[in-house]
Formats: C-alpha cells, structure tokens, sequence
C-alpha cells in the first residue's frame, strides 16, 4: 500500500465523523512478513482530565475521570497498556495545590486494573514549575519504550512554557532516532500538536517542525495528542497525527469562533464531546484502528 493510498484511505475514513478511524501505515505489513518482531495488540489514550477544574461547563468534574477508569475497567479485554496525554490536573498557581491535585489524580487512576500506565505532563500540570510536582509523582517528562516490535516516544512540549521542545531534547530524540531502521515502526505520545494546528490557540508546538523533520526519513510513524479536547486528524506527508478527546470539556473546532471558550454542557446529550479511545496497533494489515468510547454510559 503506497502514501498515496494511505493518504486517501485516511482522509475517507475521517471525512466520515464516525466511531472507527483508520489511518494506513506504508511498509507495515512488508516488515512483518520480512520478519521483524510484531504482533497485534491494542492500547488506551486518555487525555485533559483536569482534574481540580470545578464549573460550567462540565456539572460533573468531579465525576468524570472516575468515570472514564469505570469505563476502561469494564473493556471486555484489557488493553496491553494506557496512556494519559497530558493535562492531568487543571493550573494553579498554588504549589501545594498543584501537589494536592496530582496526588489526587494519581490515587482515584491507581483503580485501573490495566498494570502498565504510562503518563506525560501537560501544560496545566508542568508549565510553572518545569514539571517539577509531576516528575515528583510520575518520573522523567519525555522517555521511550517498546512493545510488540513498535517503538514508543514520550515528547515533551509543555515543560517549557515557551511551548518549546528545546534544543536538548531534540538531540535526544536525534540520537534515539539514529539507531532505529527507517522502516522501525514508531509512534510519538506528544501534549500538544507538533504541527501548526491553530497557533493563535496555543495548538501548535514552537518548535514542532523540527521535530516532524526528525521523524520523515522513517516510514511509518504516528502521532497521537491532547491538548486540543476533539478529534482531530492530520497528515504531515506520511505522518499521520490523531487528537484524543478531553475528559473534562470539549473545545470548538480550529478559528471556529473568535474566543477558544469550552462549548457549553448539553443536558439533553451529557458527556458530549467527551471520551476515551482504545487504539489497535495491526501491523500485518498496516493500519491503526481507532475507537472512541464515550464517556458517561458506565457508572461510577
């Protein structure tokens, strides 16, 4: 399956606004079948739960994140592994606070029964302190790792509050990408887009395109993001980006109004625009599928 046809399956698919989402991956397929170590599995994308947001919109901040635990818990088959994409907590400028809220989080997430979770900072959680509350609760801001022959990459772009992945971790991402195969399969948890969604929103990353350039002489490489709180679905050449969804409000679409003001709760559809996905990695059918699960319908 060559870009172009990737191009076009993608745009098809996300053109439809439904539940499952699909975008191909050149070369996958070929890789399996030349022996690299692959196998089917699938993971779960959370992201902007911030928690210690209290208010209009969501009547039920408190509740949601509770919720979206209760949802991933009630999967019929466990993922191998969750993801949060950032935004953790909701800002404030009060350190003990801040502390108070990721401790919270991290004990109402501790309910998962999936046994690896891997977390990232967003600006609401690092961006005045340099992440330095949220290193305290969960570690290093950007990291590898791999799985079932995909190779993993945590960025950060949030720490800085220049919205800035910086020059030192843009070496690190250099070095780690000069070791892998061009047709390594790779997949990139970022906070904010590394692309210039709508800058004049903060969604974009300063320096992202540095980053993008980085990552082209690899063939098959995904992005997937928070920040934004929608769906969103981006193709930068062969590179495809996905945005998840929020877990505390949703967010209009890119210059859709002229304020980046949360759309307002509908009592007749609750959980609107809120969700949680499970993504599918098939490497032998070169693609990704993405479900959206909604949030609300299982009960805390």
């Amino acid at each position: 399956m060559d870009n172009e046809m990737n191009r076009r399956k993608f745009l098809r698919l996300a053109g439809l606004g439904g539940v499952i989402y699909a975008s191909g991956l050149s070369g996958w397929a070929a890789a399996a079948d030349a022996g690299a170590a692959a196998e089917d599995f699938f993971f779960v994308q959370l992201s902007d739960s911030h928690w210690g947001f209290e208010g209009a919109p969501n009547p039920d901040a408190r509740g949601t994140l509770k919720k979206a635990v209760a949802t991933v818990n009630s999967l019929e088959q466990l993922p191998d592994f969750i993801v949060f994409t950032g935004d953790l907590t909701h800002t404030t400028d009060d350190p003990k606070e801040r502390w108070q809220r990721l401790a919270e989080f991290k004990d109402i997430v501790s309910a998962l029964r999936v046994k690896t979770v891997y977390f990232m900072p967003g600006e609401h959680d690092a961006a005045l302190d340099n992440g330095a509350a949220y290193q305290e609760f969960f570690g290093k801001t950007h990291y590898t790792f791999d799985h079932k022959g995909v190779h993993f990459i945590v960025l950060d772009n949030v720490s800085d509050p220049a919205a800035k992945i910086g020059d030192e971790q843009l070496a690190w991402l250099a070095a780690d990408l000069q070791r892998l195969p061009p047709d390594a399969r790779i997949v990139v948890f970022a906070h904010r887009p590394l692309f210039d969604l709508y800058p004049q929103w903060d969604w974009a990353t300063r320096d992202g395109a540095k980053a993008v350039e980085l990552l082209m002489p690899h063939a098959n490489v995904t992005v997937f993001y928070g920040h934004i709180h929608q769906e969103n679905h981006h193709m930068t050449g062969h590179i495809a980006h996905h945005s998840a969804k929020s877990l505390i409000f949703p967010l209009p679409a890119p210059g859709s109004q002229p304020k980046r003001t949360p759309l307002p709760w509908d009592d007749a559809h609750p959980y609107q625009g809120l969700g949680v996905r499970t993504v599918r990695s098939e490497p032998r059918n070169a693609e990704y599928a993405i479900t959206e699960l909604a949030i609300g319908a299982v009960k805390s």
